[in-house]
């Protein structure tokens, strides 16, 4: 598959056929990952996969207490998410239907392969990030080079504690991602819905255009 067309056609996917994704394609996706450029290439990218029903099930439990929470947040109009009504509805299919995705692969990290520099600037920091999520987004892409679909989600987060006392990570590591991994139950798009590129890129002064 063209580089391009996987990375136009890689969407998040919220239904999912019951058919296991086989381990040698988690595996190959895993082995493309890992070559993600990554901060002084220390690869602190851990991954667990999630396939036991009742793990899944727990797993669940707990994405439904922020979802339905930022549910209603939508649904009141306190939080604008610029989402059709649609994505929003299937948004919540698949969070009522988590536990049936054949995986549930949770991205970690190990603590002391992340350098963020920017954690005294006075604001949210996120360049730890940079050395987990591109090797996340690889996963997806080999994924997807596969047949197979991913949707990237952070809500479980918010109860990392809980995850990784059910899952035996060590205090070291952070969960950063849950990826909910199985074959579509329909097809893939041929190309995504994104903001013009005139929107979003500018030359030399921000808002300039390109």
């Amino acid at each position: 598959m063209d580089v391009i067309e996987a990375m136009t056609g890689t969407g998040t996917c919220r239904y999912f056929r019951s058919d296991p994704v086989p381990e040698k394609v988690l595996l190959s996706a895993f082995d493309a990952a890992r070559f993600a450029p990554q901060g002084g290439n220390r690869q602190p990218v851990r991954w667990v996969v999630v396939t036991d029903p009742d793990l899944k099930r727990q797993l669940k439990e707990w994405y439904l207490v922020p979802w339905k929470a930022y549910l209603g947040a939508i649904t009141t109009g306190d939080i604008a998410v610029g989402a059709l009504p649609k994505a929003v509805t299937d948004a919540d299919y698949f969070a009522e239907h988590l536990d049936e995705v054949p995986a549930i692969v949770v991205c970690c990290a190990q603590l002391d392969g992340l350098h963020p520099t920017d954690n005294e600037l006075g604001r949210l920091s996120v360049v730890g990030g940079a050395s987990i999520y591109p090797t996340a987004q690889n996963f997806c892409l080999a994924l997807r080079a596969q047949g197979v679909a991913s949707a990237i989600t952070t809500l479980l987060c918010h109860y990392e504690p809980q995850v990784k006392e059910l899952l035996g990570i060590p205090d070291d590591v952070i969960t950063a991602a849950h990826i909910a991994v199985g074959y579509p139950a329909t097809h893939f798009p041929a190309k995504l819905s994104r903001i013009p590129v005139e929107e979003i890129a500018f030359s030399n002064a921000y808002g300039a255009p390109l």
